[in-house]
């Protein structure tokens, strides 16, 4: 097999979290810059970076990166990429655009650009004019930033943070990938305790269960390339019992999930047995104000309510405030959390050893890290 160079894109502030995901896996040549990871691998990384990545947006096979100022600097650097290679003769493909501080501004002629170069492409090799366009499908993305062309074809589809699990959420829900990554980015360990007293549809104690069972984020849904013929199916069957056996049925780990909404509650159950942990975690309808901590040396990661609806704000200060006295009373607990409120260290009582910034969907947060002493050892 030869190497692909790849890209795992990344919400901002997770690059290092997929880096070593990516360095887990065992891809070679990781870099990363702003939103993006980039590793080489080959047609059997394609399969594994689709399954077991937990905190990217998508996997991207890079074709190129040129400067181009001009359409037909566009077009002729576009028409000399091997798309052969991937694009059989009766597939499929769409383009999708981005550009920014660019002199090729236009995102649909730069689309249409790329469209034309690539057909032209594909005419030459396949020595044909017409298509049927009735095989696999395929998307091209031309991103532009500052004259800077970077084309690629997606592997995923579908967002890698949709694992199949969810198949209704609530109202704002957190995102599976951030979930992870704040799980990932915290103290917590299969062996200790998790609460998460802001539960909702239960997506941070289901990822904190999947990761202790070694479940691959990826079992429970398709994906783009598996229809490609330059992977294949047997591939994909390969990698995914290779995923199926390497799960931990053993590990139990002590999960807890809690609401104020019983039908956030009902959701949370009903995902739970979807992604095989439900019986890791034990959920149940409670006022955040009225937890109690389960045990010692425990984690609290949550993603709590930020005030931002008319007439909340004094009730959500109210729930971290009650949170931070709460946490008081076990200094061996640590806390991870969640917010866009800026003065939210103010009603939890304490300044955060650590913050991070996260983006949840288009709303700027804070990963605010309290921790707590590492348990003795056994």
């Amino acid at each position: 097999m030869m190497s692909i160079n790849l890209i795992a894109s990344t919400t901002f502030g997770l690059e290092s979290v997929v880096k070593r995901e990516c360095q887990a896996l065992g891809f070679q040549n990781i870099q990363t810059s702003d939103g993006r990871v980039e590793f080489t691998g080959n047609e059997e990384d394609i399969v594994r970076a689709n399954l077991w990545l937990r905190c990217a947006g998508r996997v991207w096979i890079k074709m190129a990166n040129f400067t181009a100022v001009t359409f037909t600097e566009l077009f002729d650097q576009t028409k000399a990429l091997p798309w052969g290679d991937w694009i059989p003769e009766d597939g499929k493909f769409t383009v999708v655009g981005k550009s920014v501080k660019s002199t090729l501004f236009s995102v649909p002629d730069c689309q249409a650009i790329v469209k034309k170069a690539v057909v032209e492409k594909l005419k030459e090799k396949y020595k044909t004019d017409w298509f049927d366009e009735t095989g696999a499908s395929y998307t091209i993305q031309v991103g532009i930033l500052k004259d800077v062309v970077t084309l690629a074809i997606d592997t995923s589809g579908s967002g890698l943070h949709m694992r199949g699990y969810r198949a209704k959420a609530m109202d704002a829900p957190l995102k599976e990938s951030i979930a992870s990554a704040m799980v990932q980015l915290s103290f917590w360990r299969k062996d200790r305790i998790l609460l998460d007293p802001f539960c909702g549809s239960g997506t941070i104690p289901i990822e904190a269960a999947m990761i202790a069972r070694n479940i691959a984020p990826g079992l429970q849904r398709k994906f783009a390339c598996e229809e490609w013929d330059r992977i294949g199916k047997d591939l994909w069957k390969k990698v995914r019992a290779e995923a199926y056996q390497a799960i931990d049925y053993e590990v139990t780990p002590q999960i807890y999930g809690s609401d104020i909404d019983p039908n956030a509650i009902a959701l949370a159950k009903e995902n739970a047995e979807k992604a095989g942990v439900d019986d890791c975690i034990t959920f149940e309808v409670k006022p955040s104000q009225e937890i109690t901590l389960p045990g010692k040396y425990g984690v609290v990661i949550t993603n709590p309510p930020y005030g931002e609806r008319i007439g909340e704000l004094k009730e959500v200060e109210e729930m971290y405030r009650a949170l931070g006295g709460t946490m008081k009373t076990d200094y061996t607990w640590s806390t991870y959390l969640i917010t866009s409120m800026e003065y939210f260290e103010t009603l939890f009582g304490r300044k955060a050893d650590k913050k991070r910034k996260l983006f949840n969907g288009r709303i700027k947060t804070d990963y605010y890290q309290f921790e707590g002493p590492r348990p003795p050892r056994a």
